[in-house]
C-alpha cells in the first residue's frame, strides 16, 4: 500500500485540525502533508517569514480514484510542488489560486508541468486574473476564470463553491467545501495575524464587505471551520469573522482619531498613534493598512 493510500484510508481522525486547540505553538514543517480529515490535507510551503508566518498553506481535497483539487500551490518552489504531486500521485483535476500574490499562484504552472511530464492528465489552472492595480510580482492569468458562485465537483463527493472576495487583493476568491462546511479563506482571513490591505490593489471597503459575504456564506452553508492560507484552522467560523471585523473597525476608529488629532500630519505620524499597541518595527507594514483605512475614512466623508 502506498503512503498516499494509507492516508486516504486512515486520515479521518476526530479533529479537523490536530493543533487547532493547542495552547502552545505547534512545530511547523514542510516535509509531510498534515491530514485534517479524511480526503483533506494541508501542506505548508517552506517560505516562513514575517509576512507569511509559518509559510503558505496549500490544501489538497479529493482521492486517488476521483482526483484532487489543489488550493494555493504556493510560491515557485520545486520541492513544494513535488510534494504536492507526490501526495496526489499526480491525479490533479484542478489547481485553484485564491489570488495572485507571489506566495500563492506562481507554483501553479510548475505543478501542472509535473503532471504533464508524468503522463497524467493536464490539470486546469483556475482563479481570477490580476487587476491592472496588481504589483509586478503579482501578475496572474488563470487558464479559466472562476465565476461567482461557480461549483466545481469531483464526481458527487467533493464540491467547491467559489466566492469572489476582493479586499486583500482585487482578484481574491474564497472557496467553500460544501459537503463538509469548510471555508478556504486564502489571505482574507488568517490565523495569528490580520491580513495586510495594500492599495491600490487592496481596498478596505471591499475587504469589510467581503467579510459580510463570508459571514452570510457561513449561515447558508453551515460552515464551522476556516482554513486560512497562513496558520492553523479556525474553529467557530462566524465568531472568528465577527471578531476580525470588530478588530478592523476598532483599528479604523484609532486611525480616524489620529487623523483628527493631527490633521496636518503625514501617515507616518498617524501610525504612531493608531498602532501604539504594535511594536515600532512593524509600523512600516502597519502603514500599508493604515493607508487603506484612511482611504475608506475619506470615502465615508468622516474627515
Amino acid at each position: 500500500m502506498t503512503r498516499t493510500s494509507q492516508l486516504l484510508t486512515h486520515a479521518n481522525g476526530p479533529s479537523l485540525d490536530p493543533h487547532a486547540s493547542s495552547q502552545r505553538a505547534a512545530e511547523w514543517q514542510s516535509e509531510n502533508p498534515v491530514p485534517l480529515q479524511k480526503n483533506l490535507w494541508r501542506l505548508t510551503a517552506p517560505n516562513p517569514s514575517v509576512m507569511t508566518g509559518p509559510g503558505t498553506n496549500s490544501y489538497v481535497v479529493g482521492s486517488v480514484d476521483l482526483g484532487f483539487f489543489v488550493i494555493d500551490p504556493g510560491p515557485a518552489d520545486a520541492s513544494h510542488q513535488q510534494r504536492l504531486f507526490d501526495v496526489t500521485q499526480g491525479q490533479i483535476r484542478g489547481i485553484l489560486c485564491t489570488h495572485s500574490h507571489p506566495d500563492h499562484s506562481p507554483g501553479a504552472r510548475p505543478l501542472q508541468a509535473l503532471c504533464e511530464q508524468a503522463g497524467k492528465a493536464k490539470p486546469v489552472i483556475l482563479g481570477l486574473p490580476s487587476a491592472a492595480t496588481a504589483r509586478p510580482d503579482s501578475r496572474f492569468t488563470p487558464e479559466r476564470v472562476l465565476a461567482e458562485g461557480e461549483i466545481l465537483s469531483l464526481s458527487s463527493h467533493f464540491s467547491l463553491k467559489a466566492l469572489h472576495t476582493p479586499g486583500h487583493a482585487a482578484n481574491h476568491v474564497c472557496l467553500v467545501l460544501l459537503e463538509d462546511g469548510v471555508l478556504f479563506s486564502g489571505d482574507h482571513i488568517l490565523n495569528g495575524s490580520t491580513t495586510v490591505i495594500d492599495g491600490p490593489d487592496g481596498h478596505m471597503g471591499d475587504y469589510l464587505d467581503s467579510l459580510d459575504r463570508l459571514d452570510a456564506a457561513c449561515v447558508a452553508h453551515d460552515i464551522n471551520y476556516i482554513l486560512p492560507a497562513h496558520g492553523h484552522v479556525l474553529n467557530n467560523a462566524r465568531d472568528a469573522i465577527a471578531h476580525l471585523k470588530n478588530h478592523r473597525l476598532q483599528r479604523e476608529a484609532k486611525v480616524l482619531a489620529a487623523m483628527q488629532a493631527l490633521p496636518e500630519g503625514e501617515p507616518q505620524d498617524w501610525v504612531a498613534l493608531a498602532y501604539d499597541d504594535t511594536p515600532p518595527g512593524l509600523w512600516p507594514i502597519a502603514l500599508r493598512s493604515l493607508l487603506a483605512h484612511a482611504q475608506r475614512i475619506r470615502e465615508l466623508g468622516l474627515v
